[in-house]
């Protein structure tokens, strides 16, 4: 599996609220929850985003609520896969579960730039950054993450078992 987009970037402890306002939460539909993504950090991110594009992070992404609307808005919004220093580790299971490709990247992280143009090759973990040139070794998914993300979720994973 690969992705190639275009990079979005924002900096530390990006937390659930700043990802999907809590005010949009008494909605589930993945849809509507992507005409609200990173509205009150990015206004013009929902604008912007095109299918495949990747997000690109620093430190602590995805901390606060546990609410899974956060991976759904950002997959929903055409997200192809998020690049951090680090995640909350809640986020990062949610995103598993949801089939949200996520890759803890510290070089990568600090150094790609917004409005870049990034590929990832999910079975080695290799980030490249074609805008510049250079590339970074992200963690690779183990086979099993790789199906769920695959079957675009653990539900649809264990249903197709």
């Amino acid at each position: 599996m690969k992705a190639n987009g275009t990079v979005h970037k924002y900096g530390d402890n990006v937390d659930t609220d700043v990802i999907i306002p809590a005010r949009y939460l008494n909605s589930s539909d993945p849809k509507e929850l992507a005409k609200h993504c990173m509205e009150d950090i990015d206004k013009d991110f929902v604008n912007k985003v095109k299918t495949g594009d990747i997000m690109v992070a620093n430190k602590n992404f995805g901390c606060g609520s546990s609410r899974e609307h956060a991976p759904i808005a950002i997959k929903a919004a055409g997200v192809s896969c998020v690049i951090a220093e680090t995640f909350a580790r809640i986020f990062y299971r949610n995103a598993i579960n949801i089939g949200l490709p996520i890759i803890e990247c510290p070089e990568a992280a600090k150094e790609i730039n917004a409005g870049d143009t990034v590929e990832i090759d999910f079975d080695s973990g290799l980030i490249t950054d074609v805008t510049t040139g250079k590339s970074y070794q992200g963690q690779a998914f183990p086979p099993f993450m790789q199906k769920i993300i695959a079957a675009e979720g653990l539900m649809n994973y264990i249903n197709a078992k």
